[in-house]
């Protein structure tokens, strides 16, 4: 189905407030296509504010998460069209790892096969990331005498440190999902008959937190990578304080169950949300 109508290139599944999107091209290792991009927005768009859905999970068809852009519709078919096709796809692309970046609700990456180049853009924008232990990860752009770009060098430079992230850029050797786990490439690796199990029961932890606060702490998170102590240490209090403003009864109601009802321990799990809710 290399012919696939834009809507059927991402497929959507909600389930127990879990949506779980998948990148649906599996003839094509799932790489990015401008149809894919332009659908990918559009779920984005359609699940941030449902009611129904806590925690998105993004995954891949069949044997791949994602190979990354599309050599054929994303860059040869729009270079021949010239600069303005170009920076059109890039704008569709990128568009849609930024919201995900940003996005209103916990994100996880599922990453359930190969995961290539621009594959990067949303592995980072996700909150989490679990792989399967025989995953592969690669930077293979200088085998076909190019740099990793759109945001892929930088990536990989942050999430991996300096010499992992020369080596894996430079060599253009592949590391299979324990390596990237151990490089902080994603969070853990399990073996894959496990995936999805150990990704449910991480969303459902999340499920169990206050949505606002969850919201605030991701933001934050992002926000104070690249501030100085002093700056983020102010960021970090107005945010509480307009935390505040959308939640104003989480804190106490926590507070209250943790002090009056003595049934609240920070350190071993959260807040009862159906108190609150009464």
């Amino acid at each position: 189905m290399s012919d696939r109508a834009e809507e059927d290139t991402v497929a959507v599944t909600v389930e127990n407030r879990i949506a779980w999107v998948s990148f649906n091209r599996p003839e094509k290792r799932n790489c990015m296509s401008p149809k894919l991009n332009r659908q990918m927005l559009r779920v984005l768009e359609e699940l941030e504010f449902r009611e129904d859905v806590g925690v998105v999970v993004l995954t891949g068809e069949g044997t791949s998460w994602s190979a990354g852009m599309d050599l054929k519709e994303y860059f040869r078919e729009n270079e021949a069209k010239g600069l303005g096709a170009t920076r059109g796809a890039q704008r569709e692309a990128y568009g849609w790892w930024e919201r995900l970046r940003w996005f209103e609700k916990p994100t996880i990456a599922m990453v359930n096969g190969w995961c290539f180049g621009g594959a990067y853009g949303p592995l980072f924008a996700c909150d989490l990331a679990v792989t399967a232990e025989d995953a592969q990860f690669g930077l293979s752009e200088i085998n076909w005498g190019i740099l990793p770009g759109g945001g892929a060098s930088k990536i990989i430079v942050e999430l991996t440190g300096f010499r992992n992230a020369m080596y894996h850029a430079m060599m253009g050797e592949n590391v299979d999902g324990k390596k990237a786990a151990e490089w902080g490439l994603v969070n853990e690796a399990v073996p894959a008959d496990q995936l999805k199990t150990r990704v449910t029961a991480i969303a459902e932890v999340l499920l169990g937190k206050n949505a606002h606060a969850l919201r605030a702490t991701k933001w934050a998170i992002r926000r104070v990578r690249e501030m100085t102590y002093d700056n983020a240490q102010d960021y970090l209090i107005r945010t509480q304080e307009a935390a505040n403003y959308f939640d104003s009864e989480g804190r106490k109601e926590a507070t209250r169950q943790f002090i009056d009802d003595k049934t609240f321990k920070p350190g071993l799990g959260a807040y009862d949300l159906g108190k609150q809710r009464d």
